[in-house]
């Protein structure tokens, strides 16, 4: 289960950041929509995505802490 957070996490993150960065770029060139969408819609999305991976990854390291608790 841990292994699946850790890859989710990580995976929602990175496409959040990855989304972010399209939308800084495109936002720099001059651009107000991007594939039917407004700029600032998708920029939310990208923000979603980079918390949704935070939580999961920190829902995985909580696991592990009490894992590790209680083996002592």
């Amino acid at each position: 289960m841990d292994v699946l957070l850790l890859s989710l996490g990580r995976a929602a993150g990175f496409a959040g950041v990855l989304l972010c960065v399209v939308v800084a770029v495109a936002r720099l060139l001059g651009n107000y929509w991007l594939a039917g969408f407004q700029l600032g819609t998708l920029m939310q999305a990208g923000i979603a995505g980079v918390v949704i991976g935070c939580f999961l990854l920190l829902v995985a390291q909580a696991r592990t802490d009490a894992s590790m608790r209680s083996r002592r």
